[in-house]
């Protein structure tokens, strides 16, 4: 029988997310295949870890697709694309922790594209008046990340409920970019 590599790499994010240390033991026994099959499709954790990424990237990729954010004002681009990456939150929250594996590496591509695609509708927002122009719009994008993993984390651990996370993280990232029009 195939293995379905979509389906072993979305369990093997689903406990990664919640427990960095999974074994590949408990990665393949979640998966429904043997760590030998396992190893067979990917020789260790490290290509693992790689294939998650791409995984991850192309998870997002889609979110972003899905959050139209060329469509109507910023703020409400950035409500939708918190919305559209929830459900990827918790493996960002696992590839940000991991990124350490690779440090020396040049930086992938396809981050790099959604990074600029962030970075695009932050300075849009800013275009428009809407967002804070003291902060740049990269460390805004570094901001979206860290509250989305923050986010999956608060929400693995109870801290937050699953329906009150996309409000609260919009909400928190929007006032704090939202440029004051008090003089």
């Amino acid at each position: 029988m195939p293995v379905d590599r979509e389906h072993v790499l979305t369990e093997a994010a689903a406990l990664l997310a919640r427990r960095a240390t999974t074994s590949m033991d408990e990665i393949a026994r979640a998966a429904g295949i043997s760590r030998a099959t396992l190893h067979r499709h990917f020789a260790g954790r490290d290509a693992l870890i790689r294939a998650l990424e791409e995984h991850g990237i192309e998870r997002f990729a889609r979110a972003i697709d899905a959050a139209r954010l060329d469509e109507g004002d910023a703020a409400g681009a950035l409500r939708r694309l918190v919305r559209e990456a929830e459900p990827v939150a918790g493996v960002l929250a696992f590839l940000f922790t991991e990124n350490q594996l690779f440090e020396n590496e040049p930086v992938n591509a396809g981050w790099a594209q959604l990074d600029a695609r962030l970075t695009a509708l932050f300075r849009r927002g800013q275009e428009e008046g809407t967002f804070r122009v003291d902060l740049s719009a990269i460390w805004l994008t570094e901001a979206f990340y860290g509250l989305l993993g923050a986010g999956a984390w608060a929400v693995h651990e109870g801290r937050v409920a699953r329906n009150d996370l996309d409000h609260s993280i919009a909400e928190l990232l929007l006032g704090g970019i939202r440029r004051s029009m008090e003089k």
